[in-house]
């Protein structure tokens, strides 16, 4: 297994980790309730353009949270691999995550060469 990165830079992706999960968190929760808000505006002076706008606003909103929930799940993941003293190494290969990688992507949970063999379907 590769060589794991010492307490501070852990210490300050984990930092990052946890505002960023606060942050989508609050995304979120104010996305959930506007797509489950009700239409007040609904009956037969609306114009269907007007429906037709707002059911494709609905549903960008649940595009967008359900990229948000995804993204959710690898920043919890990379949370519990620092718990597991794992964080930094790839999930695949075991080899270590360059940190540059990691400082665009806090969550990576794989080597950019692991990931794209994995979207390949060589893996």
């Amino acid at each position: 297994m590769a060589a794991t990165m010492n307490k501070t830079e852990v210490q300050r992706f984990k930092k990052r980790l946890e505002e960023l999960r606060d942050q989508i968190t609050q995304s979120l929760q104010s996305c959930t309730a506007e797509v489950k808000k009700p239409d007040e505006s609904t009956g037969y002076s609306q114009h269907q353009a007007d429906q037709g706008t707002d059911d494709f606003d609905r549903r960008i909103s649940l595009e967008v949270t359900s990229h948000e929930f995804q993204l959710l799940r690898q920043i919890e993941h990379a949370l519990e691999k620092i718990q597991e003293g794992t964080y930094g190494v790839c999930d695949i290969s075991g080899e270590k995550i360059p940190t540059a990688r990691l400082e665009a992507m806090p969550y990576a949970a794989t080597t950019v060469k692991a990931q794209e063999m994995l979207e390949k379907g060589l893996i």
